[in-house]
């Protein structure tokens, strides 16, 4: 199995090389991963940005523990959740439905409805949380993505969401940076690179019902 090749390989970088970038090519797979990831009821009710711009990234290092991947590696990848779950939000996945099966509208109308009493539910911390949560599935698969290509990535929690929602003018757009990847190419003098995983046995992690 492959995938559990990569997975061996990847680890979560703590130095970047600055010099190498991802190229165009690969970027595209990422981002192809990332759109084909689930969500619940699959609204995908978040948004991706990918940050180039040095610029940027260095009003973004201070509000990121000051962190060196953030401006050595290749790119930058955030993930914003909407702050809301809007009826119209969820109006234009029927719509996209309807158009990309071929179905009419009308038949999945319902469903919308569904969705909207299932989220009118939830209290304003739940459906906050749920919204943040939706971009923990699309991380998983920009790393698994990356894995396969021989892309270093890391997972951070490490930043302050306010400052990131501020310099990235967020809010205005009703978004919330929820978690960050920097990706790019491990340097050589990354001396975490070589450690052996520390995971939970098998026998531990699993129990069988």
């Amino acid at each position: 199995m492959n995938l559990l090749e990569h997975l061996q390989w990847r680890y979560a970088t703590k130095k970047f090389d600055p010099i190498k970038k991802v190229s165009s090519n690969d970027l595209e797979k990422i981002k192809q991963a990332i759109q084909l990831s689930v969500s619940s009821y699959g609204l995908q009710l978040y948004k991706v940005l990918i940050i180039e711009n040095p610029e940027i990234r260095e009003k973004l290092k201070p509000v990121s523990w000051n962190q060196s991947q953030i401006t050595n590696a290749s790119h930058l990848i955030v993930f914003c959740n909407y702050t809301d779950a809007t009826p119209q939000a969820i109006d234009d996945f029927i719509k996209q439905t309807a158009v990309t099966r071929n179905l009419d509208l009308e038949r999945l109308n319902g469903y919308g409805d569904f969705i909207k009493s299932k989220l009118n539910e939830k209290s304003d911390t739940e459906k906050t949380n749920w919204l943040k949560s939706q971009t923990y599935l699309a991380l998983g698969n920009l790393l698994n993505a990356c894995a396969e290509l021989k892309i270093d990535a890391c997972p951070m929690e490490g930043f302050e969401p306010e400052a990131y929602n501020q310099i990235l003018g967020l809010d205005d757009k009703g978004l919330n940076a929820a978690v960050i990847a920097p990706i790019g190419y491990r340097h050589h003098e990354d001396g975490t690179a070589e450690l052996p995983k520390v995971r939970k046995p098998i026998k531990e992690l699993f129990e069988i019902v």
